[in-house]
């Protein structure tokens, strides 16, 4: 089955790229990567009050959808928003297993609500004051595809445009042991059923038997490879390129394979 849509705008936040138009420089090698750790703003969307209690994902999901919204020219409170995460928040799953390691046993109220999955679409929803549905998907390594065929299906079953965010951050040890998430990557996308004056590229998906690419940089494939989010990196080169290219983006027993053709 072939999914299609068209891309209208992009966010994206992670190791050594600040934003969309940063990581398009560095992706097309019109700029040098230059790794570094991510740095994460302060939700500013959001009132004072709910500001305080976001943790790391919350500040990288508000932060690339809101880019990819304003790049779009969208209005958020209409746009219906999947959002895909392998994990969610990492350090606040860190802090209530050490709260429940000792006798006492007391979890912070706030840290119990900051630890169901769709935190950052919940946090989104109050920002922006939407009430458009939203799913929440977690498929592991395969988030970041998983929640690109599910936005590509609603844009195109419902003939409306969709908002899709993948993200995903690192644990603190000892979780980190047994997930090695090294850093903060999300990735944004506004996808719509029609081309529109803000439309970047034409996208179509299919699964494939055929074997996902990597990245020739090996600091690029080093982010690839271990951070869920970061799959999406051979598909960000292809619309940094700004020309018709297939990428392969692996997925679960299948991959997907994603046809770009610019605006």
């Amino acid at each position: 089955m072939r999914l299609s849509a068209y891309i209208g705008g992009i966010g994206i936040l992670g190791p050594g790229l600040d934003n969309w138009s940063h990581a398009a420089a560095v992706l097309s090698q019109r700029q040098h990567y230059q790794a570094a750790a991510t740095v994460l703003p302060a939700p500013a969307i959001l009132p004072a009050a709910e500001r305080r209690r976001t943790g790391r994902v919350v500040k990288l999901a508000l932060a690339v959808a809101q880019e990819a919204v304003l790049h779009a020219d969208a209005d958020p409170k209409q746009l219906p928003s999947v959002f895909a995460s392998s994990g969610s928040d990492g350090y606040n799953c860190h802090e209530i297993c050490q709260a429940l390691a000792l006798s006492t046993r007391e979890v912070s109220p706030t840290r119990f609500s900051n630890s169901v999955h769709n935190i950052a679409s919940g946090y989104w929803s109050i920002a922006t004051g939407s009430m458009a549905e939203s799913n929440v998907l977690c498929a592991f390594d395969a988030s970041f595809a998983a929640g690109l065929l599910d936005a590509l299906a609603q844009t195109g079953v419902d003939r409306q445009s969709v908002l899709f965010v993948a993200y995903d951050t690192e644990y603190p040890q000892p979780l980190r042991a047994k997930r090695p998430i090294p850093d903060a990557f999300g990735v944004a996308m506004v996808l719509t059923p029609a081309r529109g004056p803000r439309s970047l590229a034409r996208i179509e998906t299919t699964l494939t038997d055929e074997a996902g690419d990597r990245m020739a940089d090996a600091e690029m494939e080093a982010l690839r490879r271990t951070i869920p989010a970061a799959r999406s990196l051979p598909l960000l080169k292809l619309l940094a390129a700004g020309a018709s290219g297939r990428a392969i983006l692996e997925y679960l027993e299948t991959c997907v394979a994603v046809q770009i053709e610019p605006c």
